[in-house]
């Protein structure tokens, strides 16, 4: 008796040292996870991905300036120094589409590596990146448009996320 009762002593005390705390990784809800999964791109600016960040939380849907009644559609604008964002909404807050701008961000290699490749010995003045999402295509289109100097000369050149010049 004394053996069960001591068995089952030390049998409860091992369950309990079993026991583990399991974090899960951390979950987001959004009614725009369309446009989420779009512009979750590796090489994206952290402040386009903050700009972005501002669009999928916009919530104020009764007070923007640009609802229209008759198409359930409405406009919102955001800005910062270095870029804009123009987002069409629905009623519900869902994004339909929007159109990006941001200037002067840091190109992705491929594009570096392109540009020199096809332009050897010129150099990188300015650079203006151009998103276009739209839900029904639900994709999202790429485009760098970039100026670039050799001595007297200058040319602007667009290239795709890839390099690819269009």
């Amino acid at each position: 008796m004394k053996k069960i009762i001591l068995g089952l002593f030390i049998f409860g005390l091992t369950t309990q040292v079993n026991s583990q705390t399991v974090e899960l990784p951390e979950t987001v809800i959004s009614v725009n996870y369309k446009y989420l999964d779009a512009v979750d791109v590796d090489h994206v600016p952290e402040r386009v991905k903050k700009l972005e960040e501002e669009i999928l939380n916009y919530k104020n849907i009764e007070q923007s300036r640009l609802y229209s009644d008759k198409n359930d559609i409405y406009s919102v604008s955001f800005y910062v120094p270095e870029g804009k964002i123009v987002a069409a909404y629905d009623v519900n807050g869902k994004i339909l589409r929007t159109i990006e701008k941001y200037k002067n961000v840091r190109l992705p290699l491929v594009v570096m590596q392109a540009i020199s490749k096809r332009f050897p010995n010129w150099g990188i003045v300015e650079d203006v990146y151009y998103i276009r999402y739209h839900i029904e295509k639900d994709s999202i289109k790429q485009e760098y448009k970039i100026k670039i100097k050799n001595e007297d000369e200058t040319l602007t050149v667009k290239t795709d996320e890839k390099g690819a010049f269009l």
